[in-house]
């Protein structure tokens, strides 16, 4: 019987190591060599608040805002309105306060089928297009994808991803900013502060089926093991980076869905970027474009394929130069 058991357990250590050495060529073959930082011609232009249309800038750029905020959005026509009143408010009143504080706020429409370019065109109309520029992109991207060309569009010194959704709640900035200062000095002046929901992971677990506990256990897992050590939430969508980090890192990004947000930590990791992980307020909002069976499998895929292609040099970070 012992002999029988040690053939097994070999056989099915061959069929693993098989199944790797396939998996990992497959991820070697079919990786993109570099980043896709093409823009179609009707994206290198924005329509400003009296329908004409400018070039957008770009982050190689100085900087001639405080800040950025860019918003990835697709078919958000619904959840956009109660974030933008939200967040402009905040940032109004701030700018009140202090008259050196300068913003803009970009709105990333990423092929939507619905009127999200038109919503988002309000707040440009009433706010002046210096303050709220609409990118409306030609096909869908990926909201990875979206966030990029948002920040490379940008003018900021200091750039803020933000949810459409408004889950985390906006004025939780001064908590990231903080976070972000208090990682000072800055290498290369690059530093990324994370907005997180870990604190908030026990209620999270009391409030979800075992299905999808599990799942979300298999991912955090997933993360820890192949790409990401110290940062316990990457997934939340409230980030906040110098534009010397946007640029290096969102310029060596690859993944354009889901999980971009684990390969740009893994960039600052490999790139040794400071990272601060700070607790903000967060509500789950109804209406998510997570498919929570599909999306995980596809999350987890990305993260076998992004540890793979690093490891075996089908990727390198090496900072493109192209916008």
């Amino acid at each position: 019987m012992e002999p029988l058991l040690a053939d097994a357990v070999a056989a099915l250590a061959a069929l693993a190591a098989a199944a790797l050495s396939l998996i990992t060529i497959v991820a070697h073959i079919t990786a993109t060599k570099m980043p896709n930082l093409h823009r179609h011609e009707e994206e290198k232009f924005f329509v400003n608040a009296e329908g004409k249309k400018e070039s957008v800038p770009s982050i190689h750029d100085p900087a001639t805002k405080e800040l950025s905020v860019v918003v990835p959005s697709y078919n958000e026509e619904d959840r956009l309105p109660l974030m933008m009143d939200e967040a402009l408010d905040y940032l109004e009143k701030r700018q009140k306060q202090d008259p050196t504080f300068t913003y803009e706020v970009i709105v990333v429409d990423d092929g939507s089928k619905d009127q999200t370019t038109k919503v988002a065109m309000k707040y440009c109309k009433k706010y002046g297009s210096d303050k709220v520029r609409v990118l409306t992109l030609v096909k869908n991207r990926g909201k990875g994808g979206a966030v990029r060309m948002g920040v490379f569009s940008s003018r900021g010194k200091k750039i803020l991803m933000a949810d459409a959704d408004g889950a985390t709640k906006f004025a939780d900035i001064e908590k990231v900013e903080e976070g972000l200062r208090n990682l000072q000095p800055w290498p290369d002046q690059m530093a990324i502060a994370c907005g997180s929901r870990a604190h908030l992971e026990q209620d999270s677990v009391a409030q979800r089926s075992y299905f999808r506990t599990l799942l979300m256990y298999g991912f955090h897992f997933l993360v820890w093991f192949l790409c990401v050590k110290k940062i316990r939430d990457t997934q939340c969508g409230f980030k906040l980076l110098t534009r010397e980090a946007a640029l290096r890192t969102f310029s060596a990004l690859h993944i354009e869905r889901w999980a971009f947000d684990v390969e740009l930590l893994y960039i600052a990791q490999c790139l040794k970027i400071p990272v601060a992980e700070v607790a903000v307020n967060w509500t789950e909002i109804d209406g998510s474009k997570l498919v929570p069976f599909w999306s995980w499998l596809q999350m987890g895929r990305d993260l076998l394929f992004i540890r793979l292609r690093y490891l075996t040099g089908a990727w390198r970070l090496e900072t493109s130069k192209s916008n």
